[in-house]
């Protein structure tokens, strides 16, 4: 006697998404599948993450982007206001194209200030990939072609403003992204490689070593940060150039960040070091380095991705503190930090606002970052 099929029923064979084929890719999925999986659900995460994509594009080609080169200046237009980006121009018939308008200056009589207003009559086109200040791709590749810019040279385009000398703030915020997040993923590294060797000592070794690695951990993050900032950053001799100045505080900022990491590692190493598959690995005669870096660190790896994720943005803010206090990096170096130094004066902030506007750059990577760190943590909960 044959079995009757429903109409409109898939065969048993076929592969549908509650079936059990999607449980045995579940299954057999490596653990950096399921912690990707669980990420893509995340939508603030991704959302953060393509922004985080945004600013390591910015900072990759930030020469190009920029519409002028961080040290280009014009006297004339010191702390121009921004200026507003036309893409149709409905004055005289229908012409389509951006541009933006002139600047018309006058001085203030009782304050001898000079004062700016648009000149609705003064047009300035603007082009993309035009002619501009010549500058050197990554220091290799001579060119003047810029992504946006007015279209003839030497003609005033501030979409963000300018600063006190007349440089534009939009080139300087782009170049200062590279400066700063270069500075977090450097400090970072460089954290990472001391939290794991001292954690992972300090827990896999135990007895007077982890004492003694405690005690100095202990030490460190009794002592004030900003007060250690300031003492291990006015050790910096002041002739020293901007690509030492910027690896000095790199270093400084790793050498304070480690110890929360390498707090993580110790515990987790006190848990494992006792599980069954550490215990064989000794027994096949595997040495310390090798039971730790293949099997003891891969077993929590996905943990140890958050945790740097989440260190980023506070390596950004130290130096941002640090080169805001003129304690860190130091023109002509361009940073974030560099450029809020301009904020400092109640004079620029009442007349030239937009000088807070690295601040902002400042406030929305440190949220991305966060928001991408806790979507990998919430990922990467084998709890959930």
């Amino acid at each position: 006697m044959g079995i009757r099929v429903p109409f409109g029923r898939r065969r048993s064979g076929a592969r549908t998404e509650s079936g059990p084929g999607r449980e045995n890719t579940a299954a057999t999925a490596s653990q950096w599948r399921l912690v990707l999986r669980r990420f893509r659900k995340h939508k603030l995460a991704m959302a953060s993450a393509v922004i985080v994509f945004l600013f390591v594009l910015v900072s990759v080609f930030a020469e190009f982007l920029s519409p002028t080169t961080p040290t280009d200046y014009d006297a004339e237009y010191t702390f121009a206001p921004p200026q507003r980006l036309h893409v149709v121009d409905t004055s005289d018939g229908f012409d389509l194209g951006l541009y933006v308008h002139g600047y018309e200056i006058t001085r203030d009589e009782d304050t001898f200030e000079r004062e700016f207003a648009p000149d609705e009559s003064q047009k300035i086109p603007v082009g993309l990939f035009v002619e501009g200040e010549p500058y050197e791709m990554w220091g290799l590749f001579p060119t003047d072609r810029h992504l946006i810019g007015p279209k003839e040279p030497g003609e005033p385009m501030y979409l963000l403003g300018a600063d006190r000398n007349g440089r534009d703030l939009l080139s300087r915020i782009i170049h200062g992204t590279r400066v700063s997040l270069s500075i977090g993923l450097a400090g970072v590294s460089m954290a990472f490689v001391l939290g794991v060797v001292f954690g992972g000592i300090s827990g896999y070794v135990g007895g007077r070593t982890d004492t003694a690695i405690q005690r100095l951990i202990e030490l460190l993050m009794s002592i004030p940060t900003i007060p250690l900032w300031m003492g291990l950053s006015a050790a910096i001799p002041n002739d020293w150039g901007p690509l030492q100045t910027y690896f000095a505080i790199t270093v400084i900022l790793s050498l304070i960040g480690w110890t929360d990491l390498a707090r993580v590692v110790r515990g987790r190493f006190l848990s494992l070091r006792e599980e069954d598959f550490v215990l064989a690995a000794r027994m096949d005669g595997c040495k310390a380095p090798r039971v730790i870096g293949r099997h003891m660190l891969p077993s929590f790896t996905s943990h140890i991705v958050a945790s740097l994720t989440l260190a980023i943005p506070l390596m950004i803010l130290a130096e941002t503190a640090l080169s805001f206090l003129g304690l860190g990096l130091q023109p002509p170096v361009v940073s974030w930090g560099v450029l809020l130094q301009e904020a400092q004066n109640i004079h620029s902030i009442a007349n030239a606002p937009w000088t807070l506007l690295p601040g902002v750059a400042v406030t929305v990577a440190v949220l991305v970052l966060n928001f991408v760190g806790d979507g990998i943590r919430d990922s990467a909960d084998p709890y959930r």
